[in-house]
């Protein structure tokens, strides 16, 4: 929580003046037992009507000045806390931006969103609270028993008694409740991850029947979620029971005492209401006090995973501060003994994988499923690192290169096509910010993509629903390598993305791929499970589990690779040649 409040820093003004005026607010509230004892003692024991009127009077400025202090407070400790958690979640998001590949799948995507969401909101609430009531409650409290010792000593002690043993309550429950409510926010990560997972999966769900089994995991880990609620709530249930249990002991004994010391003349009537008034003001400031220990328990709990995040160091380190390579020459992409394998894997994905793709070069990579392509053209541009070995990128290792920088001379079309919410201009230029209208028309024709613009009205500002839901698959794929050819990249990654796309349309890619090359010799790599989008490309890759068992055209290949000619022949049913 302590590196957090760095982000109260612009907000100084705001920390400051809310709990001010709560302390303002507080002093005020102090004199009006003071106030009342009089009235009863002089105003109505006297029959000092002028005094009674002047006093209720004056507890009518009192009530007024202390709502405006109060107001005044709250908007204070709001701006204060709104601000915070802005800060906060732009740091987290902002953050969580550098983290790589590795990093996002350790921690998972459910309780990224969780800790940018719940805990964020959380926190807030708990700066909030504090602002208004860690400074308040406690002076009123101390307020209330100073002001007792100056009404009467003896009956004093009462207070001096009650304070240390409810304080002693207070932080005892929340000692025991900050560990219980990091653990329900770790339930809630599982509940999110299930319900994202199902939400985004609900065809396949449906498609093989699977709502109930997902219903009964739902309810067990809602179960576990409520189970883990339920103890910590009974926990800090304890916390008001027994502040009411004190304090009325307490006034108890208050009004013994003060009854005692009347009858004795060592007290007035007056004093006795003031000294139950001070308990009382006690009683409701430590009633809110325990509200602010529950909220600030689960803000700290929230806050330390918060900070977790942002503790995480990028496991990539790369060049900063405008430090970029900038290696030129023929070999734009040359891997030597590259051995990769993903965190908490169980055997690396690829195995001493070495070769070189000149400038202008299109190389195929193609194998089984769990091969190792993906693994491969990931690593080009950095999304992962190598386990052993070295890749460079335009003569100098990827390792020198400023991530940006390096992203911004490779195009990469993922496996996935996703697109965002927006419209198709807004989606291409992703590629390229300053891109004109007839750069995305013509980046849309290489893409195939020409006829999507076909029948809509508004033409490149046509509307994309989230993840591109209006388009089929095959609108979406073309759209996203559309995107990337946006770019004019040095290095054009197609990763298996054609693959919703019909034999035509896919000859008439490759073609329009084909036609780069006269423009500025770009450097493709496309991964593909059909040797049909392969067989024209200057080299092609094969990979089986994790290795390469074969380098060459597709010609040489049918020749001399028995796996590529086993995949050949599978899509081709022993045919020499596709139609």
């Amino acid at each position: 929580m302590k590196k957090l409040l760095k982000f109260l820093s612009p907000y100084k003004k705001e920390s400051v003046l809310g709990p001010l005026f709560k302390l303002l607010e507080a002093s005020f509230e102090l004199f009006v037992p003071l106030v009342v004892a009089a009235i009863i003692d002089v105003g109505i024991a006297q029959g000092d009507k002028r005094l009674i009127f002047t006093h209720c009077a004056l507890l009518l400025g009192l009530a007024i000045i202390g709502l405006v202090c109060a107001v005044t407070a709250q908007y204070f400790a709001a701006k204060a806390a709104v601000g915070f958690a802005k800060g906060v979640r732009h740091a987290l998001f902002a953050h969580i931006g550098t983290l790589s590949y590795s990093d996002l799948d350790r921690m998972g995507t459910s309780t990224l969103i969780t800790r940018m969401t719940s805990d964020v909101n959380q926190v807030q609430s708990g700066v909030n609270l504090t602002l208004r009531l860690l400074l308040r409650s406690p002076f009123v409290v101390l307020g209330a028993a100073v002001m007792a010792f100056t009404v009467d000593v003896k009956a004093a002690l009462i207070f001096a008694v009650t304070i240390p043993v409810l304080s002693a309550v207070v932080f005892g429950i929340m000692f025991f409740c900050v560990p219980l409510y990091k653990n329900v926010q770790s339930r809630l990560d599982a509940i999110t991850k299930t319900t994202r997972e199902n939400l985004s999966g609900a065809r396949v769900l449906r498609a093989f029947r699977r709502e109930q089994q997902e219903i009964h995991t739902f309810d067990e880990k809602n179960a576990a979620l409520t189970d883990a609620q339920i103890r910590v709530g009974r926990i800090s249930a304890l916390l008001n029971p027994l502040s009411l249990a004190l304090i009325n002991l307490a006034i108890i004994a208050l009004i013994y005492v003060g009854a005692l010391r009347v009858d004795s003349g060592d007290l007035t009537q007056g004093e006795v209401v003031a000294l139950y008034n001070y308990m009382s003001q006690i009683l409701v400031e430590l009633i809110k006090f325990a509200s602010l220990v529950i909220t600030l328990t689960k803000g700290i709990a929230c806050a330390k995973r918060v900070q977790a995040v942002l503790d995480t160091n990028p496991s990539m380190d790369a060049p900063v501060n405008g430090q970029t390579a900038s290696g030129q020459g023929d070999v734009v992409v040359s891997f030597r003994h590259v051995t990769a394998q993903y965190p908490g894997a169980g055997d690396a994905s690829l195995r001493d994988v070495s070769f070189e793709a000149r400038r202008g070069e299109t190389i195929g990579i193609i194998g089984g499923t769990g091969a190792g392509k993906t693994t491969l053209v990931n690593l080009i541009p950095r999304f992962y690192d190598v386990s052993e070995g070295e890749i460079s990128v335009l003569g100098a290792p990827v390792k020198d290169w400023d991530l940006p920088t390096l992203r911004e001379k490779i195009g990469v079309v993922p496996q996935k096509a996703v697109l965002f919410r927006g419209t198709i201009r807004e989606n291409l230029i992703w590629g390229k910010q300053n891109a004109t209208e007839e750069e995305l028309l013509h980046a849309l024709s290489l893409a195939q993509a020409s006829d999507i613009l076909r029948g809509k009205e508004d033409g490149l500002d046509s509307l994309v629903e989230q993840n591109g839901r209006n388009y089929s698959g095959g609108q979406r794929q073309r759209l996203t390598i559309a995107r990337a050819l946006v770019r004019r990249p040095e290095i054009l990654i197609l990763d298996d993305s054609a693959s919703a796309l019909d034999y035509a349309t896919d000859a008439a890619l490759r073609r329009s791929l084909c036609s780069l090359q006269k423009e500025y010799h770009p450097t493709i790599f496309i991964v593909s499970q059909r040797t049909s989008s392969l067989r024209h490309a200057d080299r092609i890759i094969v990979l089986d589990e994790g290795n390469v068992v074969g380098i060459g055209t597709h010609t040489e290949l049918l020749q001399h690779c028995e796996t590529y000619r086993e995949i050949h022949r599978s899509q081709y049913q022993d045919q020499e040649e596709e139609v």
